[in-house]
């Protein structure tokens, strides 16, 4: 039995809301409430980065995967905003939570499915029986230009998953991938916010990838919507994955408890790993969750995993997803939210 043997979220505490950026532009509010299914989303403190996101949510995932940190041989960080373009994240990610310095450690980058990209590598590496356990997590502190529709959705977060053989909470049963060169959102070298194809970013870019990997994996898995408790599909709004899990066939409620990104926006390579940790946070032994990433550019990696009897003794060893979403809130002013987004890139040059 391979697959995560222990899993943690984080989610900044500080929240800015539709209406505060709405009123900032002169924008209708309630248009973007209405047309993103989204009421505000998570700001990284200026003292936070894709590094610290990575480091909280590693800490506890180790925690609830109850091993010695030193036991983990390789450490993968997906993300489209590591702090340093040349330093890698990884390294200073091992010597924070105390793993290495025999460890394989490499930082991803493939659009939002950066974050399923470094699990599949870690869940892999461990299958092929190269190592006990591996790290891999999906955090980053997205970018959206003042103005753009992406500055109401681009947010903060992420979550980390300890792959290995012993002590699974869940099992992964099936993986599956697409990919095409299809570019619908890109951002160029020492450009600090990205540019996008506007409604084309949906359909072919969301949809045909999202829709053909959910489907593929159904179709080798030998499985239907129905024999699943949960499924998650990539949040860049809170109407994408709600059309994408309606169009393959799953219920509203299968897709609720994944369907975070109304309280957090859209975390980039942390967006579907956050909502897999909402999923495992309250399955049960027994249950399916289907995961379905999505990276512009454009590809999606897929999951069937089926939770153990070990993931509900697990389950309370960290905060939960919903918790920090609800418990650990600090609404800013939008003056507050530039400025702490100036000091980031600040620290990032």
């Amino acid at each position: 039995m391979y697959g995560i043997a222990g899993y943690g979220a984080y989610v900044p505490r500080y929240r800015i809301q539709v209406e505060t950026i709405a009123e900032q532009w002169g924008a209708d509010a309630a248009a973007y409430r209405t047309g993103l299914l989204l009421s505000e989303k998570t700001v990284p403190g200026p003292d936070e980065d894709t590094i610290t996101i990575s480091v909280a949510a590693g800490r506890d995932a180790i925690a609830r995967a109850g091993i010695d940190p030193r036991e983990i041989g390789a450490c993968y960080i997906g993300s489209e905003s590591h702090p340093y373009a040349v330093k890698p994240s990884g390294t200073v990610v091992i010597d924070a939570l105390g793993i290495g310095p025999d460890c394989h450690v490499a930082d991803f980058e493939f659009a939002c499915k950066a974050g399923t990209e470094a699990m599949y590598v870690a869940y892999s590496h461990v299958k092929a029986g190269e190592m006990k356990y591996a790290l891999g997590v999906g955090a980053d502190t997205s970018q959206g230009a003042p103005g753009d529709a992406l500055e109401y959705t681009a947010s903060a977060g992420g979550a980390a998953y300890v792959m290995g053989g012993d002590n699974v909470v869940a099992e992964i049963l099936h993986t599956y991938s697409y990919t095409s060169d299809t570019p619908d959102f890109w951002r160029r070298e020492g450009e600090h916010y990205p540019r996008h194809a506007g409604r084309f970013t949906g359909d072919p870019a969301y949809f045909h990838h999202v829709l053909s990997s959910a489907q593929g994996i159904l179709e080798r898995s030998g499985l239907k919507p129905a024999d699943f408790r949960h499924a998650v599909f990539h949040m860049p709004n809170g109407k994408f994955p709600l059309r994408a899990g309606k169009l393959c066939g799953f219920k509203p409620e299968q897709l609720e408890q994944g369907w975070v990104v109304n309280l957090m926006g859209n975390t980039y390579s942390g967006s579907s790993p956050t909502g897999l940790a909402s999923c495992l946070d309250v399955a049960v032994p027994g249950d399916l969750i289907l995961v379905t990433s999505f990276g512009s550019g454009a590809g999606s990696d897929s999951f069937v995993l089926r939770a153990t009897d070990r993931l509900p003794t697990v389950q309370k060893l960290a905060p939960s997803v919903r918790d920090q979403l609800v418990d650990r809130r600090i609404n800013l002013t939008y003056g507050k939210y530039v400025a702490y987004r100036g000091k980031i890139r600040m620290n990032e040059s």
